[in-house]
Parts: C-alpha cells; structure tokens; sequence
C-alpha cells in the first residue's frame, strides 16, 4: 500500500491516523514466536514494531525524516490504548508499552476511526454586512412633525428650498463606517482569504469564525514595532523580563549582557530548562485549542510551501496578540539557538535543533482532546515554523493592501452617495469636470491687416493694363 498525502481539509488528524494505521497493518510483517515454551502465530515483538513504525513515519510526505524514535515508541502507545494493537493475551487500554522483546498482534476488530457525518454544504464564502442598507428600527417609521407657527423667516426659508435656492435635506440611510465596521471586514475579509488558500468548500469544520476575534486581527496588523513584533496594550500580559532576559542569554551566547551572575559550567543547560519550564506550564498552547484544526489543516500545504507560509500567515494574525507575540519571540529564540555555533550543547544525545522541537512543540500546539498524533502534527509544524519563521510571523502585505483599498473604498462610496454635490466638486470625474470646470474661451489675438498681405513682389504688367 502505497503512502499518500493527506491535504487540507476537515478531520486532517483523523484522516492521517486512519492512514497511518492502515500503512501500519500492511507493512508490519507478522511471523511465529515463541514466548516461555509457547509458540505465537502472526504476531511481533515491540522493537520490531518500533522499527516498522519508525521507517514508515520517516519516508511518509505527511511526517518526514524528523520523527524520532521516542515519538515512535509514544504512538505505538496510543495504538495500544485505541486497540490498534493488543499484547499476545489480547490485553490493551490499561497495558504500557515499551521498546523491548514483548509480543504483541492485531485484533480481529478494525481500529479505524469514523467519521462524523455532517450535512453537505455548497461553495461558502465569507461574507460581511452591507454597510448601504437602510437601518432598521424606528429610523424608518414616518416621524412625527410638531406644528409651528409660520412666520416671516420661516416662510422664507420653505419658498428658498420649494424654487431650488437651497438645496433640500434628504435623509441617508447609509451608516457611517465605524471602527467596529472596518474590523468586521478585516475579520471577513482575513477569512475569505483563508478558506481560498486552504481550497475549502467551507471553513465550519476545521474553525468556529464565531471564536475569531476581529480585534486581535487589526491589533496584530498595526499594533507592530520595527522589528514586527506585537506591542501589546496591557502590559501585564508580557513576558516576564527574567525570561526575556534567560532567552537573550541564549541567543547571544557567550555574551550574556542581561545576565549579571558569573556563569559557571552547566550553566546554559539551566537557563534553558528555566525557559522550557515556563512555557510548558502554560494552561492552553500559544496556537490555543480553539484553531488547532486549521493549523493541522495547513500542514496538508506544506508540500506547496509558499501556500503553506501564505495560509500560516494568515492563520497567525487571529491569535490573541499576546498569543502571537510571544510566539514571535519564542520561535525567533528556537531558529537562533540551532544556529548559535558558540552556544555548548544542551543536550548529550539529541542534536539542537531537535531538541528545540521536541521541548517546545507541545506547547505551541497541542490539541484540548488529546488527538493521536497531535505531537507529530505539532513537529512538523514547528520545523516548517523555524524554517520560515519570518515571513510566516510577519504581516501578509498583499492582504493588508487589499483591504485597506476595499475599506477606502467604501469610505469613497458612502460619501459620494452622501454628499453627491460635495463628492463631484472633491473627486470630479472626467465626464463631470468639463462641467465643473468649464475652460475659459480663449481670445484669439486680434488679426493684423499686414499678417494678411502677401511678401513684397515686384510689379508685373497684366494684359488688363494693355486694354
């Protein structure tokens, strides 16, 4: 059975643990042992488990050559709690598994998941209100008028607006574009660029747009230092300056300018565990539980990667800017770690970089339900995340530049339909501006009677003269 890729879409984690299940079953070979003088058909032991496992994720396009044996060996456990496997005595669930000479087989029963069936559903785009529609509520009832006395002045007034004077006051449903309305379109409009990169019928099963927050995408947007980052407006949700100050340590490596203890030996070891220690104490991941399935949506691009750094750009700009900021400098401080030549290693057996994944991936993205292969998905993603951290956490200016022109846009529409008169003499058109500004005739010089005369020529005698 050959391994195919799982591209974006609804239910993507559980797409990929069926198919991982299935590669499973139809590459592990099964043969006879023997276990305390008894013989065993069709089953293996958990090394070579390990072993199958471990090559079939590393070739896979979904997972790659990053997966690790450990994550192995905590996959194979979730198998054996999900019934994907069982022990030679058909025990499983309560049951640990370990990389060692156990024997284990597949039950009878098959260990796919289903799926959820959900009503079809059409070609949806996002849309946002029209902002040209008449209010509704009491504006459109008749208003009642008050009788007044009719005087002189009054009198005056009405004849001026009756003979065209004065132009008469028309009463404008068309509401003025207020704060709130250009960040519903930002959110709408953020949305409908989403679901087109992710080629979706349909963002409702893999995001609640109800959860999106239409000001944290504008304050991600604007609210930027030179640098990019997010400057937040409640300062109580930084970063403590003590891990600033431990994760500046470890970039800068050996210069330590924040840090004013002397160092001692291990000591880059423990800055970086204090690091680890606070980000994994963390209630919900910076990706927050709530857009998890549009984040392992996007890992089905990643085979396209310029959608994939399109759609995560994308999909950064709706967490909450606290969230956003401090997967900027969390990120920022993974990428410059793995390639600080000058900082010692932090770990005796497993290479920088990938400890950098294995210790923060989990508190990046992780899934509130405990999916399967959540710690896979959230590997994958961090390694395309420090690969391209800085475009992927900048802000996508083709996106930005087209809204500003719809929210312009509008702006010019509603005042045009407001002020008609006002808007032809502000903006005039060229039909419109030869009668706006007429050009002023132009006096020709006066002609001269000599201009008309011919040069200078010498007398001729015509036959006229002979007559």
């Amino acid at each position: 059975m050959e391994p195919r890729l799982v591209g974006p879409g609804p239910y993507r984690a559980t797409r990929l643990w069926n198919e991982i299940i299935e590669l499973f079953r139809a590459g592990m070979p099964l043969r006879k042992h023997r276990c305390r003088f008894k013989s065993y058909e069709r089953c293996f032991k958990a090394s070579e488990a390990v072993e199958c496992l471990h090559e079939l994720l590393g070739s896979n396009q979904n997972f790659g050559p990053e997966v690790t044996r450990d994550q192995t060996v905590k996959l194979l456990k979730k198998f054996l709690k999900n019934h994907v496997i069982e022990d030679i005595k058909g025990r499983w669930g309560k049951e640990d598994f370990e990389d060692d000479g156990r024997l284990y087989r597949f039950p009878p029963s098959s260990p796919l998941k289903s799926y959820p069936k959900k009503p079809s559903c059409g070609k949806e785009v996002i849309k946002f209100p029209d902002w040209n529609e008449p209010r509704a509520g009491p504006s459109q009832e008749p208003i009642p008028v008050k009788s007044v006395a009719m005087n002189s002045e009054m009198w005056y007034k009405r004849h001026s607006i009756a003979i065209g004077e004065v132009p008469a006051c028309k009463l404008v449903f068309r509401r003025e574009l207020t704060q709130t309305n250009i960040e519903e379109i930002w959110k709408s409009m953020t949305l409908s660029r989403l679901q087109k990169v992710l080629g979706l019928d349909s963002l409702d099963e893999v995001l609640d747009t109800k959860l999106v927050n239409s000001k944290h995408i504008v304050q991600n947007v604007y609210n930027v230092n030179k640098q990019g980052i997010v400057t937040l407006e409640d300062k109580s949700k930084e970063l403590p300056h003590w891990i600033l100050s431990a994760m500046k340590c470890l970039v800068n490596w050996p210069s330590c300018s924040d840090l004013k203890q002397p160092t001692y030996s291990g000591f880059e070891r423990d800055v970086f565990k204090t690091i680890v220690d606070y980000f994994s104490q963390m209630k919900e991941p910076l990706l927050t539980f709530n857009f998890f399935d549009v984040f392992v949506s996007v890992l089905g691009l990643l085979q396209k990667p310029s959608k994939a750094v399109e759609a995560l750009q994308i999909s950064c700009l709706l967490l909450p800017p606290e969230n956003r900021k401090r997967l900027q400098l969390l990120v920022r401080m993974m990428a410059r770690i793995s390639l600080n030549q000058d900082l010692p290693r932090l770990s005796e057996s497993v290479r920088t970089r990938t400890l950098m994944v294995q210790a923060f991936s989990r508190c990046i993205l992780c899934s509130k339900d405990e999916i399967d292969l959540d710690e896979l998905l959230a590997a994958k993603l961090v390694s395309f995340l420090m690969n391209n951290y800085q475009e992927i956490l900048s802000v996508p200016s083709a996106l930005k530049s087209s809204i500003e022109d719809h929210v312009a846009h509008l702006q010019r529409v509603q005042f045009q339909k407001s002020y008609p008169e006002v808007y032809r003499v502000r903006f005039p058109s060229p039909e419109t501006e030869a009668t706006l500004f007429p050009e002023k005739t132009k006096q020709k010089p006066p002609i001269l009677m000599w201009a008309l005369k011919k040069p200078f020529q010498p007398f001729h005698r015509t036959r006229s003269f002979r007559m």
